[in-house]
C-alpha cells in the first residue's frame, strides 16, 4: 500500500518532483564543488602565491646578529659571514621537503663599470640543476622565484644550461637606460679580485630596486670576489599552513613547548617549523619568515575559504526555500487525498512518513545528479582559477549528503505543518 502511494505520487506529480530533484541537484552541485575546492584550496592558493616571491629568508647567523645589533640596512655589508653553497641541497632533505617549492642563493658585491661608476651585482641561480643527497634532482633559481619580472623584447632569461652562461648578465631596466645598454651588448665588469667582459643576455623590469642592479650567475660573482662556495643569503619558497597559537608560541621559543606540542608543531607545515628545520641542516644559519608574505598567505587563504563557505551556505538556503515552495504546492494539490486518508483513520505520523519518504527519495535522486554536476563544477573552478584539476575528496560525499538531508527536511517543515493542521471535514466539503 505504502509503495503504491509513493509510486503514484512520483508518477502523477512527476513535474513537481522533477523540479524538487532539480532544486536539490543544483544545491548539491554547488555544495560539492565548493567543499571540494575549500578542502583543496590551501595548496592551490599557496602555489599561486608562491609565484610572487619567497616567504623564508636564510642568512648566516653571525651576519643576522650584527644586523639586529647595528640595524644594518638591506644591501649593506657589515659581516664576512657566509653560508656554504654545497649545503643548499640539504634544504630538500628536511621533514617538509615536499613543501619546498623553490629556493635560490644570493651573493652580492659592488662592481665598477668602464665609466668608473659602481653598481650592485647579484650572483644567483637562474635554472640551476641540482643533484640532491636523496638521489633526486631538480632545477631551482630566480626564473621561478621572480616570475613577474618582465624581460624586454629582444632579450631573454639567462640560461645556466648554456655553456656561455658564465660570461652573461642580466641588467635592470633603469641601469640599462642610464648606460644605454641593450641585449647583446658587451660590458667589462671590474670586481674586487678580477675583471671580465660579459654579454647582456636580457634587460629586465622588476619594478623595484633590482632595476638599478646587475644579476649574473653565482659562479661569476664568486670568481670576481674570490668567494668560492660562499653565499650571503638564501630565499626559500615553501607551502605553509596558516599560523595558530601553537605556531606563534613555537616561533618565540620551541624549547618551551611540551614534548607533545613540539611534535605537533614540528610535524605541521607552519612557516616557523620549516624555518627551524632549515636551520638544522644549513650550518651556521638563521631562517626567518618574511612576515608580510606569510601573514598575507594565511589571511588570503582564510578569506577565500570563508567566501566559498558563505556561497555554499547561501545556495543551500536558496535550495531550502525552493523545496519549501514546491513541497507545499504539492501538498496543497493533494489536500483532498490527505483529508480522505485522515477521514478513514490514517494517523498524522503515517501521512507525514509517506510525504517525507517521497521527498527523501526525490532528494536522493537530486543528490546523486548534483554530486556529479559538482565534480564538473569543481574542475571548472580549478582549471579557470588555479590552472589545475581539483581532486575529489571522498569525505565530501557524507558531508554533502548530510547537508542535503538537513536542507530537504528544513524545506519540508512548512508542508508537514500544513499536513498536521489539515482538517478532513473542511477539505472534503470544500472548506478553507
Amino acid at each position: 500500500m505504502l509503495f503504491r502511494m509513493i509510486r503514484g505520487v512520483l508518477f502523477h506529480q512527476k513535474g513537481k518532483m522533477l523540479l524538487i530533484a532539480l532544486t536539490i541537484a543544483l544545491g548539491a552541485s554547488l555544495a560539492t564543488g565548493m567543499i571540494n575546492v575549500v578542502l583543496g584550496v590551501e595548496e592551490k592558493v599557496n602555489k599561486e602565491l608562491k609565484n610572487y616571491g619567497a616567504n623564508i629568508v636564510v642568512k648566516p647567523k653571525d651576519s643576522s646578529l650584527l644586523s639586529d645589533i647595528y640595524d644594518v640596512g638591506e644591501g649593506a655589508e657589515l659581516s664576512t659571514a657566509y653560508l656554504r653553497e654545497d649545503e643548499l641541497g640539504k634544504i630538500k632533505t628536511i621533514f617538509w621537503a615536499f613543501n619546498i617549492v623553490d629556493f635560490t642563493p644570493f651573493l652580492d658585491t659592488q662592481v665598477t663599470l668602464p665609466d668608473g661608476s659602481a653598481v650592485k651585482m647579484v650572483g644567483t641561480w637562474f635554472n640551476h640543476h641540482l643533484d640532491l643527497p636523496t638521489g633526486e634532482s631538480l632545477d631551482a633559481g630566480v626564473v621561478g622565484m621572480r616570475s613577474w619580472w618582465d624581460v624586454a623584447e629582444g632579450g631573454r632569461w639567462l640560461d645556466e644550461k648554456d655553456e656561455n652562461a658564465g660570461s652573461e648578465i642580466m641588467a635592470g631596466s633603469l641601469l640599462a637606460a642610464r648606460m644605454g645598454w641593450k641585449a647583446g651588448d658587451t660590458v667589462r665588469l671590474i670586481g674586487s679580485h678580477g675583471e671580465q667582459d660579459v654579454v647582456i643576455a636580457g634587460v629586465y623590469d622588476a619594478g623595484g630596486d633590482e632595476d638599478e642592479q646587475i644579476y649574473s650567475t653565482l659562479d661569476l660573482v664568486q670568481s670576481l670576489t674570490d668567494r668560492e662556495n660562499k653565499v650571503s643569503s638564501i630565499e626559500v619558497s615553501a607551502l605553509t599552513t596558516p599560523d595558530n597559537e601553537l605556531a606563534k608560541r613555537a616561533a618565540r621559543n620551541p624549547a618551551a613547548l611540551s614534548s607533545r606540542d613540539y611534535e605537533t608543531w614540528y610535524c605541521t607545515a607552519y612557516v616557523s617549523a620549516i624555518c627551524y628545520q632549515i636551520q638544522e641542516v644549513i650550518t651556521g644559519s638563521v631562517a626567518n619568515a618574511v612576515r608580510q608574505v606569510a601573514e598575507s598567505e594565511g589571511t588570503i587563504l582564510e578569506k577565500t575559504k570563508l567566501l566559498m563557505i558563505l556561497i555554499t551556505g547561501l545556495s543551500l538556503i536558496g535550495s531550502a526555500l525552493g523545496i519549501s515552495n514546491l513541497v507545499t504546492a504539492s501538498v496543497m494539490e493533494r489536500s483532498q487525498e490527505i483529508g480522505l486518508l485522515k477521514a478513514i483513520g490514517a494517523r498524522d505520523h503515517s501521512i507525514t512518513g509517506v510525504v517525507m519518504t517521497e521527498i527523501l527519495i526525490t532528494a536522493l535522486v537530486g543528490f546523486a545528479a548534483g554530486y556529479f554536476m559538482g565534480f564538473g563544477f569543481a574542475q571548472l573552478i580549478g582549471s579557470s582559477v588555479f590552472g589545475s584539476t581539483i581532486e575529489m575528496n571522498p569525505t565530501v560525499i557524507p558531508i554533502v549528503a548530510g547537508l542535503i538531508a538537513l536542507v530537504t527536511i528544513a524545506g519540508s517543515l512548512p508542508a508537514i505543518r500544513m499536513v498536521l493542521r489539515l482538517k478532513p471535514a473542511e477539505v472534503l466539503h470544500g472548506g478553507h
